[in-house]
């Protein structure tokens, strides 16, 4: 049985920066990543290397920023006041957290600078921009 549209599949994974920064791991997560082939629950080009593995196949592929998280926008970098962020957070560049939209929606965000009164923002996935590189296997494959 190989990996269709619409399967269900548990996957073991770990995926890493060029530099060899693990940026995630299943072993983290202390089981397999379990979704459904096609549905949009990870990103594009991971749903896309998968098709067609078999059950306890194991591979190695890059997905470029396009087919992940997107390419850096610097329009989503936004300078906001000091002053939305609770009063004792203590503000420094590299902090992630997450920023509440006009939307009500939630995204990452990261600190990339904090002047004065001023916090640069930057919206952006923290993956956005770079590629990917993981080594998988394929755990489970439950037909649809």
């Amino acid at each position: 049985m190989t990996v269709k549209t619409g399967d269900k599949v548990k996957i073991e994974y770990t995926g890493t920066l060029d530099d060899g920064t693990i940026f995630d791991s299943s072993a983290d997560h202390g089981n397999p990543l379990e979704f459904e082939v096609g549905s949009g629950q990870v990103i594009k080009g991971f749903d896309d290397a998968i098709l067609g593995m078999k059950e306890g196949e194991e591979k190695q592929f890059s997905i470029e920023p396009v087919d992940a998280y997107g390419e850096h926008d610097p329009t989503l970098v936004q300078k906001v006041p000091r002053e939305i962020f609770p009063q004792e957070a203590e503000l420094v560049p590299g902090l992630l957290f997450e920023a509440g939209l006009p939307t009500g929606e939630k995204v990452p965000a990261t600190i990339k600078d904090v002047q004065g009164g001023i916090v640069s923002v930057d919206l952006n996935h923290p993956l956005a921009g770079k590629k990917l590189n993981f080594k998988i296997k394929v755990s489970v494959i439950t037909s649809s």
